[in-house]
């Protein structure tokens, strides 16, 4: 699959092709149903699949503070879309400047000019351009007027099929992970590169693996027993999702302590799979006082996994 990374990278042998313009946040089956029928019309057309997604989020530029959590990065983003067969990704960076343009403009400059779009594929409740003029009913009108189709995601659900990145958030909220799951069409993972931390864990006997959250806001919080995959090999775990408040913790990131590990981390890309929430984070009165709670979930999370039927 082909990254365009930035409007300045289309080139005229972009022009032409079947496009849907969201967030594919998860690439849930959902949008599994919309790609599947993207590529129908792909084939039929004989044109390439292109997915336009933005990079911040809208929300994310607008309202920070109130912006959904990603359920994916970009990075995860690519990797799921091109297992889907996706042609082309186009990444379009999303800033104040790029949303002052008309609503016509994104359509004639953009979507047509340099695009070539021959069908369209978007959300009935896409909004876009200066203002958010622009609507489902005049992409329809420009299409009839400039040449190209236009279909709602919703036309190409599946037996219904209501599934969305909010009902998976809200899944992941409640620790439901096994519906979360069915959501996704596969097990939800938080993946990343190691990166030296403060090294306190491993003052108390519980060193960590601390993996920076590239996302506004993590879409789970709290103490989690968890699969870690290393290098291709799976190993159990205790993970923390959060600020880490005791220690005074700026930033969200994941800290994972590895059952039965003894390795060098550092650097590496590994994948963490949450399987049961333990406790929500909170502070503790002292570090000695955290020490022994982590000793506690260490011992739940064990217990969990000396259960066979305990998977992912």
């Amino acid at each position: 699959m082909e990254l365009i990374r930035g409007l300045h990278n289309l080139r005229p042998t972009h022009s032409g092709c079947v496009l849907t313009i969201g967030k594919f946040d998860g690439v849930h089956c959902g949008h599994k149903a919309v790609l599947a029928n993207v590529h129908e019309k792909t084939r039929e057309l004989g044109l390439p699949s292109t997915v336009m997604v933005f990079e911040p989020q809208p929300e994310e530029v607008f309202s920070p503070d109130t912006a959904p959590a990603r359920l994916s990065t970009l990075r995860e983003k690519y990797t799921l879309l091109k297992e889907q067969n996706v042609d082309r990704l186009l990444c379009v960076r999303f800033d104040k400047h790029f949303a002052m343009q008309s609503a016509e403009a994104f359509i004639e400059e953009l979507l047509v000019a340099r695009l070539g779009v021959k069908f369209l594929v978007v959300g009935d409740d896409f909004r876009f351009g200066r203002e958010r003029r622009g609507d489902f009913a005049m992409l329809q009108q420009a299409g009839k007027a400039l040449g190209f189709d236009v279909a709602s995601t919703q036309s190409f659900m599946v037996d219904q099929c209501r599934i969305s990145s909010t009902a998976v958030r809200q899944a992941l909220a409640e620790g439901d992970f096994s519906r979360a799951s069915y959501m996704l069409g596969r097990p939800f993972v938080i993946e990343g590169r190691v990166v030296h931390g403060e090294k306190k864990g491993r003052t108390i006997g519980f060193p960590t693996a601390n993996v920076l959250l590239k996302r506004s806001r993590a879409p789970i919080n709290g103490v989690f027993a968890v699969y870690v995959e290393v290098d291709g090999t799976r190993y159990t775990g205790v993970a923390n999702v959060g600020s880490r408040p005791t220690v005074a913790g700026k930033r969200t990131q994941l800290e994972v302590h590895i059952f039965g590990f003894s390795g060098l981390l550092y650097s590496k890309q590994i994948h963490v799979y949450p399987v049961k929430k333990l406790r929500d984070e909170k502070k503790f009165a002292s570090f000695e006082v955290l020490k022994q709670q982590i000793q506690r979930d260490a011992e739940t999370a064990k217990a969990l996994f000396a259960n066979s039927q305990t998977q992912i």
